[in-house]
């Protein structure tokens, strides 16, 4: 309801009603006043019709004329003209349609199109209201055959009162448009992402998906080789958005929509009719749906199943690995799991923590040496802190973990195994190393050797088998090898990595690396992986020996160039990180180098992107451009200067 006009008395179908009012940024109005009523149904009906406008569902006002029946009219009224559009269409008739479009950077909300319909045989009345047309506020045209975008300021909060649209074409026109969400997080009920297919944005006949909250589907895919996406936010908090992926796929087809971790899938179509069906690995249970199907509209008909680890069970296995429900992604709240493994009478068990993850203070795992509640408690371990390997006394170990209402970490993965009494539990290769020796018996050695960018963090190379008061243990805590949080190299190459590498990054680090080549050489530093929390955690790089040095550059999420060279024989490196939400963090190869005397080093090739020009030499220029949904930070080619550096740093393509 709109404009100046007052409606006729509305009566609900049910025993409430809802008004929601709206205005938007310009004009103030003297607004409403509208007396209501609670009767039984019955006294409504006595005083005149209740009347239902027809079967188009969009309109569910339920419309009473307050002096009785109206005369028969066969002529609807002036719908109107949208703020900032235009009606196509002057014919008011019983039968007539008319049109509407919105003027350019608006985008027209409700339907394009309203019919003049007879309604309950006395009156005649639009089949919807009047659209409206808002003025957008962000997104652009993209084209195939694939790319990624976001919304606006992602991972950030995306801008309140926003009206974006996308809108994906493929460059082949017998092809259709598939999606997939990186990330998504909208207000729930207030913050919407509607998705159609076609380039008519807006239009409710086309719209394939209306998405708020955090709950998508795996896939949605266009019937056409167009889709639009348009996101619209209200004027209170929001949350930080999404990262979509998009791509051409073929026609009648619903796309990959993947396998389940500690799943298998059964079937490789994915055409419309195909069916695909999934199992979990043994020991995990599946929760979804068994099997889905490619339906005609080109959707499945449910998202992929997923694996997760049951909360109860008994292992009677040699050895098995325990794993937190969900692991990696998030245990959940409120849980109380328990698990019991039990070896052969006479035999003892040996647990290796391989990651571990929980709220801290709220979150425990429990050790006990025994089956009962009651079993004495080898260990209570909650946090962030990866626990050292626990041996049984006995041939049963109890593992209790609870959860509680809020927040979760990771999670955690346990091998486990069994041994006999006159030897020494299997210690397993430890992460990031190389072991040597394979006799666990009495009086037998085993050694661990790390691998190039790791470090030991924990016992010496070699340990023995051995009686200590009157048990076989290991003459010391099983060997462990981590990447270290700083450091001094002077080695013609190496690695750098990240400390946790290959898991994630501790948060609140402050790390510092300094590698020192020999006098007249220069350092050339490549990126292997890269990947930090956006804005928050960041890798400077500094060409000289100390923080003082002059900046090569700094960074953070994923952009990064190929590699980087020093003009002196030192790089400095400094890594910190903030005390929230880390990532995979990287991997970076240095090495020394000979600068040539008649050239600039090879300047590399931004990510998301590709070169143009391979001479290097003094004087010569090259030249950048991005993929699709990407942009060059600066368009101006680089040029090897006399001083054998390039012009400006190689650009990004953001």
């Amino acid at each position: 309801l709109s404009g100046m006009n007052i409606p006729p008395p509305v009566i609900s179908n049910k025993n409430w009603l809802r008004l929601h009012f709206v205005t938007d940024s310009n004009h103030r109005y003297r607004g409403f006043s509208t007396h209501y009523q609670v009767k039984k149904a019955i006294d409504f009906k006595s005083r005149g019709f209740k009347l239902f406008p027809g079967k188009d569902n969009s309109n569910k006002f339920s419309i009473l004329n307050e002096g009785g029946i109206k005369q028969a009219s066969n002529l609807c009224p002036d719908p109107g003209e949208p703020e900032n559009g235009k009606r196509i269409g002057s014919d008011f008739s019983l039968g007539a349609t008319v049109q509407f479009s919105c003027d350019e950077d608006y985008v027209l909300q409700g339907s394009k199109s309203i019919t003049c319909q007879r309604i309950a045989e006395v009156f005649a009345a639009w089949s919807d209201h009047r659209p409206v047309c808002k003025v957008k506020t962000c997104g652009f045209n993209l084209q195939g055959p694939g790319g990624t975008f976001t919304s606006p300021n992602f991972p950030f909060q995306y801008d309140s009162n926003a009206q974006c649209v996308w809108v994906i074409t493929a460059i082949n026109t017998n092809k259709v448009i598939q999606i997939n969400f990186e990330e998504f997080d909208l207000e729930i009920g207030y913050d919407t992402l509607t998705i159609g297919d076609g380039g008519e944005v807006g239009d409710p006949k086309t719209v394939l998906q209306v998405l708020t909250g955090s709950f998508v589907p795996d896939l949605i895919v266009s019937m056409s080789n167009q889709m639009w996406l348009h996101l619209q936010t209200d004027e209170s908090v929001g949350s930080i958005g999404f990262k979509v992926n998009y791509k051409e796929i073929e026609k009648e087809s619903c796309g990959d929509p993947g396998t389940p971790l500690y799943g298998i899938r059964e079937g490789d179509g994915f055409s419309n009719r195909d069916v695909l069906r999934f199992e979990c690995q043994f020991g995990f249970e599946l929760i979804g749906e068994k099997s889905i199907i490619c339906q005609e509209n080109n959707q499945w008909s449910a998202n992929i199943p997923i694996c997760i680890f049951p909360c109860l069970s008994n292992f009677t296995a040699p050895m098995g690995t325990v794993l937190s429900p969900d692991y990696p992604e998030g245990y959940g709240n409120n849980l109380n799991c328990i698990w019991t493994i039990i070896s052969d009478p006479g035999s003892r068990i040996h647990l290796s923590f391989n990651d571990f993850d929980l709220e801290s203070q709220f979150d425990f795992l429990a050790v006990k040496d025994g089956d009962s509640p009651d079993s004495p408690i080898i260990g209570t371990f909650t946090g962030a802190e990866v626990p050292s390997h626990l041996t049984s006394n006995g041939h049963i170990l109890r593992l209790e973990f609870q959860a509680d209402h809020s927040m979760s970490g990771r999670g955690f993965n346990i091998s486990y195994n069994t041994f006999g009494h006159n030897e020494c539990p299997d210690p397993g290769v430890p992460i990031n190393a190389r072991r040597f020796g394979d006799n666990f018996q009495l009086g037998s050695s085993i050694s661990v050797i790390c691998e190039e960018g790791f470090i030991k963090t924990q016992g010496t190379e070699t340990i023995t088998c051995m009686l200590m008061d009157g048990k076989v243990m290991w003459s010391g805590p099983i060997p462990k090898c981590g990447a270290p949080c700083g450091g001094h190299f002077s080695s013609p190459s190496g690695v750098i990595l990240s400390p946790g590498w290959p898991g994630y990054y501790k948060d609140s680090l402050n790390c510092e690396w300094v590698i020192e080549a020999e006098p007249g050489h220069s350092i050339k530093i490549t990126f292997e992986r890269f990947q930090t929390e956006l804005n928050y955690d960041v890798l400077e790089v500094h060409d000289g020996p100390n923080l003082l040095s002059p900046l090569l550059g700094s960074y953070n999420g994923t952009q990064v160039p190929q590699f980087l060279f020093s003009s002196s024989n030192f790089i400095y490196l400094l890594f910190t990180t903030d005390n929230s939400r880390s990532n995979n963090g990287f991997k970076i190869h240095y090495e020394s180098v000979t600068v040539n005397t008649y050239s600039c080093l090879d300047p590399g090739i931004p990510v998301h992107g590709r070169r143009y020009g391979n001479d290097f030499s003094i004087g010569s220029t090259v030249s950048f451009s991005c993929d699709p949904g990407y942009r060059l930070s600066h368009e101006e080619p680089l040029l090897c200067e006399k001083n054998h550096w390039w012009s400006h740093p190689l650009p990004t393509c953001d």
